[in-house]
């Protein structure tokens, strides 16, 4: 296997790089023992160059073209190898096809929320997330400064690196501007902008170019989107006594149309206007209940007495006085019948107690003694 591959590193004589990937940055030209024949080819197409690397020292790089390698087009490299008069035999040396299209759709977003004090909701934690682009513009830093020796270079190993340089200086420009949190999204175009002039120094220290960054998105804790969320519907019910009122008439309706469900939907209204009445006091102005203009409200019920009474020497009850008149008209409490409520000092006969003495209006009194 190994005579092969010299065999067929010394048959060919062509050098080029057809990338089948969509994220190799860097890709090293495999030759067997990085021997370079004279007059060999070199092809670098269109969003690509070509750098020579001698020993662990970069030397040539070519833009795209072809190109007949010999002494005159390679000026840097026959001056490291010493070659004064030209050279016809083999030579040694790394060829690194570098790709300078542009690197779309690249991932950045916050690992954890930010800290943020905001003018509205005070403090709050943010997240953010969006894309960036990059294309290589100085293919010898990048290999000096991250490639080094490695045979294939992608995006995968150096986006996490830009990734957090992304997220550092987003978070230090949202801190500064002081951008209401409820106003980030009409700034996301800015912010993008500003971001990319900002942080492009440090890119370039890699030999990249940042070309687009966007802010896709900025969002609040799922806590506070509900509560948001609560506050938005309030502000679309607007009038809640009209949208209590198309209720109370949706209510109605849907009874009209289904007879036979009638008392639960006279249940489910009257349950409706107790609640919108308390939700209106809830909300009343200045500590004062909410009062249709020119009606005065309904004086509040007064709650019954609750009595007990000896009926066959056993103690019962409590009965409202409603209650107390059936047992009356039944003749289970008469006049003589103990009876007692909260706030009576001792038990007193039906009859002698005021409250009670109209429900014997039309019971006789007893027949006296006979002679």
């Amino acid at each position: 296997m190994g005579l092969w591959k010299k065999i067929r590193g010394e048959l060919i004589d062509i050098i080029e790089w057809l990338d089948p990937t969509s994220d190799t940055m860097v890709y090293r030209f495999e030759r067997y023992n990085n021997e370079i024949k004279h007059g060999a080819k070199l092809v670098v197409r269109e969003g690509q160059t070509a750098a020579f690397v001698n020993e662990g020292q970069l030397a040539d790089v070519f833009d795209p073209g072809m190109y007949e390698l010999e002494t005159k087009n390679l000026p840097i490299l026959s001056t490291l190898q010493g070659w004064a008069y030209g050279f016809q035999s083999p030579f040694k040396a790394e060829v690194y096809f570098v790709s300078t299209r542009r690197f779309t759709d690249l991932k950045w977003g916050t690992k954890n929320p930010i800290m943020l004090r905001d003018a509205e909701f005070g403090p709050v934690r943010l997240r953010a997330f969006g894309t960036y682009v990059i294309r290589v513009a100085d293919p010898a830093a990048l290999i000096r400064q991250i490639v080094g020796t490695d045979g294939r270079f992608s995006t995968d190993e150096i986006t996490s690196q830009l990734r957090n340089m992304i997220v550092s200086r987003f978070t230090d420009i949202i801190g500064e501007s002081k951008i209401p949190a409820l106003d980030l999204a009409a700034n996301y175009d800015e912010l993008g902008e500003f971001i990319t002039g900002r942080i492009q120094p440090e890119f370039n220290a890699y030999g990249l170019e940042l070309t687009k960054l966007l802010v896709e998105n900025i969002s609040l804790p799922p806590e506070v989107e509900q509560a948001l969320d609560k506050r938005t519907s309030m502000g679309v019910i607007g009038n809640l006594q009209q949208y209590t009122q198309y209720q109370a008439a949706e209510a109605m309706r849907d009874a009209a149309q289904n007879p036979s469900g009638t008392a639960g939907a006279g249940m489910g209204m009257g349950m409706g206007f107790a609640m919108a009445n308390q939700m209106g006091q809830a909300m009343a102005k200045d500590g004062q209940p909410a009062q249709p203009s020119g009606q005065a409200p309904p004086p509040l019920p007064q709650q019954a007495a609750a009595f007990y009474a000896a009926i066959d020497n056993h103690q019962a009850g409590p009965f409202d006085t409603n209650a107390l008149q059936q047992k009356v008209q039944a003749g289970q409490v008469t006049r003589e019948t103990l009876v007692w409520k909260e706030g009576m000092s001792e038990w007193t006969p039906a009859g002698q107690v005021p409250e009670l003495q109209s429900l014997f209006a039309s019971v006789p009194p007893p027949l006296p003694p006979q002679s």
